[in-house]
């Protein structure tokens, strides 16, 4: 069978896409920009089409003799995303009728029945709009509807995980007492694997949730207990809005307020499955979908592991500079100030080459560790990505994907790290890495770029230059030091005290 997914780059279309591999399919990917697939495991088994969901001919194209579509992107946190949600929509309705495709499969959001959809968060309307525009069209659709999905890297996860981890007591606002039903992401692939075999008369919505029905307070003492984690205080109350919750959210957990805010707003409402006829089509296995702390156990078992596949950084952050992202910076024109540093390690390329890209996360930054931390949390409380999103993997690493509040840009294997700032800056920011073989060793050469946007920008960087021989200057000279212990045989240590796990690529 062939089937296109759209948001493949995303935290879903990401595991969904090897999934439908095993099965035998033949799949095809729409997205923006191909070199975010460049580097996943599965990249070579895929046809990717460059085009865009708002794009009719880049989807004349990509639909072609395809059987199914999933439609698996969103807009989530960049403004008017409804108009821009529903504008998309339309267009692959449309697209999927002229070209004759046999089904399309579309994950949406859980909301409670019978609520006017004005009284519905915006992102629950719209999601609530997006399902009810393919319904309405031609091709024969299912629309899953799912509330909270558990797994390691999805933004719902990921926030319950982090204000539950970083806060023993806390205050929250009243919608913690609501009831939720969340679902294991193994449980959502296994209903959108699925789907793509459904007869072609089912034309319909089905709700999909655990086995559990929880309120959010519940499910962050549950994932305490899981966690091993003491009970936790919670002491809800009626002063806190939902954008001053998602305020909150954004300074604690690493999910940007721009994803926050429609995430909180969509917990005023209690989200509970009113049905489970799905399991008319796709029958439950034989212990029944996956409880609530069970999921928790497996996604907590790969985050330690580093065994994530996808997570929501993924996806750039709104509104930051790296989306679109070019296949090479554009510095020509206008001014650009650099910091450029080199130092030779006396150790081999490859070594040296180990210790850059494994950096970031866990790992650090091999520089003054104080500096950057007040600089990550400057950049969340201006709404920034800040330094939380870490890496997704100690050992591998890929093009397009968050590596803190950087985005991987391009990789050269054991030569070009290049990497471009998520923070908030008045401008455009660069950090390239760069091995090269050296006749005492390896040469490291790193360059700081800088394209400033008005006054504010010079004025900006001005005003750090008298810290960058602190910041950058401590880089080069940590970064070599660990190559050469590396090469004579020590073990390195993280700033957590772990021992580094550098990668070998």
């Amino acid at each position: 069978m062939r089937i296109l997914v759209t948001g493949a780059t995303g935290y879903i279309g990401g595991r969904l896409v090897p999934r439908l591999l095993e099965q035998g399919h033949d799949v095809r990917c729409l997205v923006r920009t191909p070199a975010k697939l460049r580097d996943v495991p599965w990249a070579k088994k895929i046809e990717i089409v460059q085009g865009d969901v708002t794009d009719a001919d880049s989807l004349r194209t990509a639909t072609d003799g395809v059987d199914v579509l999933y439609y698996l992107v969103h807009s989530l946190g960049t403004k008017g995303f409804d108009d821009l949600d529903r504008r998309a929509a339309e267009t692959v309705a449309a697209a999927a009728a002229a070209q004759g495709v046999k089904r399309i499969v579309y994950l949406g959001g859980l909301y409670p029945k019978g609520v006017p959809a004005e009284k519905l968060s915006p992102h629950l309307r719209s999601r609530s709009e997006v399902g009810q525009i393919l319904l309405d069209s031609p091709v024969p659709t299912v629309v899953l509807q799912a509330a909270v999905i558990i797994g390691s890297g999805s933004a719902s996860f990921e926030m319950l995980r982090y204000l539950t981890e970083r806060l023993p007591a806390m205050v929250t606002p009243r919608w913690v007492r609501n009831r939720i039903q969340p679902i294991a992401v193994r449980d959502v692939m296994r209903y959108l694997v699925a789907c793509a075999d459904l007869p072609s008369d089912v034309n319909r919505a089905f709700d999909i949730g655990g086995p559990d029905v929880l309120t959010y307070a519940a499910m962050m003492q549950r994932y305490a207990r899981v966690a091993g984690l003491p009970r936790r205080v919670i002491v809800p109350v009626g002063v806190l809005s939902p954008t001053l919750s998602a305020q909150w959210v954004n300074v604690v957990t690493p999910v940007p307020r721009a994803i926050a805010i429609p995430l909180v707003q969509s917990l005023i409402h209690e989200v509970v499955c009113g049905e489970h006829d799905i399991a008319q089509y796709v029958p439950d296995p034989p212990d029944g979908p996956t409880p609530y702390e069970k999921a928790v156990e497996l996604a907590l078992r790969r985050t330690r592991d580093d065994a994530v596949e996808t997570t929501w950084a993924w996806a750039s952050t709104p509104g930051a500079p790296s989306d679109p992202l070019p296949s090479d910076p554009e510095w020509s024109g206008g001014s650009a100030y650099t910091d450029v540093r080199e130092r030779v390690a006396k150790a081999s390329p490859e070594t040296l080459w180990r210790v850059v890209v494994g950096i970031g996360g866990e790992n650090g930054w091999y520089s003054f560790p104080l500096a950057w931390s007040i600089r990550g949390w400057m950049d969340r409380i201006v709404g920034g990505a800040g330094l939380r999103r870490g890496r997704r993997d100690r050992d591998e690493i890929y093009v397009g994907e968050a590596l803190d509040w950087w985005r991987v840009e391009e990789i050269e294997p054991g030569h070009l790290l290049r990497l471009r700032a998520e923070m908030r800056v008045p401008g455009r920011a660069w950090l390239e890495l760069t091995v090269v073989e050296d006749p005492e060793g390896a040469r490291y050469r790193q360059r700081a770029v800088f394209l400033p946007r008005g006054l504010a920008g010079h004025a900006y960087w001005i005003g750090i230059v008298p810290f960058h021989g602190i910041v950058f200057g401590g880089m080069v000279r940590n970064i070599t030091r660990a190559a050469e212990r590396l090469e004579a045989g020590e073990p390195l240590v993280a700033p957590t005290g772990m021992p580094l796990q550098t990668p070998i690529r």
